[in-house]
């Protein structure tokens, strides 16, 4: 385990183990442990043994947002979504999922949402709290928020500051696994295994036509599909058929390596 003290990371086999490692203030990022998740993320992204990432938070929470103590101290706070060495910048290449328990609120949820997948404790909460502190959001959740759960439901949150339940955020579509209170981490790292073990490069593919569609016409979308399609099909989808036909998918199972 590689360690920093406001942040850890650790390899479990090809999955990544991000922690957020500031549980005295509910796993707020000041500006280290912010610039320190970006290389990390960005490591992990760049490591060819390293398939998927999990991001978590010590101590029963997963992130309370920016450290507003130090914006109140007159310190430069930069836009983690907008700036390029924010956290919630880069479109990696690979997939990241959070592991939410307690509190993922207002750049905790920004964080959040700049993962693949949340699995999220029934106790968790997700909410715009930042609200109350005339804080902006800063960090994509005014953009990546009402793509996951409609205009609406977004709304709802960024104007009235009220909290989701895991239960609820699954509902709507902001989270995707619930689990029980406790179970988060052990879940998401379970999930990550499963997908490291599919073959990888028609997955990767496959995530990054999803999320690149957004602004392309129909038609551009599909071009692009076509073409991020291109390396799977000629790399993996011959010998996957051929264990197919040789009897590998039946009765339900699914052959992944």
């Amino acid at each position: 385990m590689a360690e920093n003290r406001k942040l850890l990371v650790e390899n479990d086999g090809p999955v990544t183990i991000i922690t957020i490692n500031r549980p005295e203030v509910r796993n707020a990022l000041d500006n280290e442990t912010a610039a320190e998740l970006t290389k990390a993320l960005r490591a992990f992204d760049s490591a060819p043994d390293q398939a998927v990432a999990v991001l978590t938070g010590a101590g029963g929470n997963f992130c309370a947002g920016a450290d507003l103590k130090e914006l109140a101290a007159g310190r430069e706070y930069k836009p983690w979504g907008g700036d390029p060495d924010g956290p919630c910048h880069d479109l990696l290449a690979k997939p990241v999922i959070a592991a939410v328990a307690g509190y993922a609120c207002a750049g905790g949820l920004g964080i959040a949402l700049r993962c693949d997948l949340r699995v999220t404790e029934e106790s968790a909460t997700f909410a715009v709290l930042s609200r109350r502190w005339g804080v902006p959001m800063s960090d994509g959740t005014t953009v990546r928020l009402p793509r996951l759960v409609g205009a609406g439901r977004a709304l709802d949150m960024l104007l009235t500051a009220r909290k989701v339940s895991g239960a609820e955020a699954v509902a709507i579509g902001l989270a995707d696994r619930l689990v029980p209170t406790g179970e988060a981490l052990s879940a998401a790292v379970a999930l990550a295994h499963e997908i490291a073990a599919f073959p990888q490069i028609a997955m990767r593919s496959d995530r990054m036509s999803a999320i690149r569609q957004w602004n392309l016409s129909e038609k551009e979308a599909l071009a692009l599909e076509t073409s991020l399609s291109l390396e799977a099909r000629q790399k993996e989808a011959r010998g996957g058929a051929t264990r197919f036909a040789s009897g590998a998918g039946r009765h339900g199972s699914i052959e992944k390596d």
